[in-house]
């Protein structure tokens, strides 16, 4: 597993979704590894880590357990876990699972729970997903999901780590990982995670951009108002599904302020 390693202090662990990388948090890393050391990992079959190359290869318990292990290997105590998409089913997991290494969530535009899709874009995406197999363009579907318009060397960027069709396992495993029924192998650990966040009462800020089909601000409040050490919701404007891209510097200073003032 590849993860970067900067600055000192309480640790952030900082989780990608799906299709990115560590390469999401590039804008938020500079400014938090001033205040805090900043752990930035890519999921196995993403980024620099090794990519297995079939899609079996790839499980909801598989992804959780390579970050509790990185958590031990590094001793991670007092962290900040900051989780977007599938980081937040994984980060959340190991904030309850693992409380005695979580002080803090910052949960930006993610879900947990089981049973149903979670909006009928996102079965949109899903099918997007399979049509397209290995043709699948990792920043294309970045730039698509962004309200601004990418750079070709940012498009580049997130399509690097993925040459070849078998290096996209892990890219087309994801979607196929959420329990949208209630009998997914998913499901099970996926409710008893969205059960016991309900009891999780330390410090969060609940972050989503203003347009994401999938994750929308009322999403949003609905996760603020699970977490019980949550406050309000916060919306971040003219941003889409990948914020931490369209308003890294915006997100960092907020994350900045959110552990001065939890601390």
């Amino acid at each position: 597993m590849h993860y970067v390693d900067e600055g000192s202090g309480d640790p952030v662990l900082l989780l990608h979704g799906e299709p990115s990388w560590a390469y999401l948090y590039r804008k938020l890393i500079p400014p938090l590894q001033r205040v805090s050391r900043v752990l930035a990992p890519d999921f196995f079959g993403f980024g620099r880590s090794d990519k297995p190359t079939r899609i079996e290869d790839y499980s909801y318990d598989i992804h959780y357990g390579a970050i509790e292990r990185l958590a031990e290997a590094l001793d991670l105590r007092g962290t900040t876990v900051v989780v977007q998409d599938w980081g937040g089913p994984v980060g959340l997991r190991l904030a309850v699972e693992r409380p005695e290494r979580v002080a803090r969530l910052v949960v930006l535009n993610t879900g947990i729970g089981a049973g149903r899709a979670p909006s009928a874009e996102w079965l949109r995406f899903r099918e997007f997903v399979r049509r397209l197999g290995t043709e699948l363009r990792p920043g294309q579907l970045v730039r698509l999901s962004c309200v601004n318009e990418l750079a070709d060397e940012v498009v580049e960027a997130y399509d690097a780590p993925f040459p070849t069709p078998e290096s996209k396992a892990g890219v087309l495993a994801f979607p196929e990982l959420v329990p949208t029924e209630p009998d997914h192998p998913s499901a099970p650990k996926m409710l008893e995670v969205q059960a016991a966040l309900a009891r999780w009462d330390g410090p969060a800020l609940v972050l989503f951009s203003d347009s994401d089909p999938i994750f929308t601000p009322a999403a949003a409040d609905r996760m603020a108002a699970l977490i019980p050490g949550a406050g309000p919701a916060e919306i971040v404007a003219g941003a889409g599904h990948f914020l931490q891209e369209e308003k890294g510097e915006e997100i960092a200073e907020r994350v900045v302020r959110f552990l001065a003032e939890s601390a």
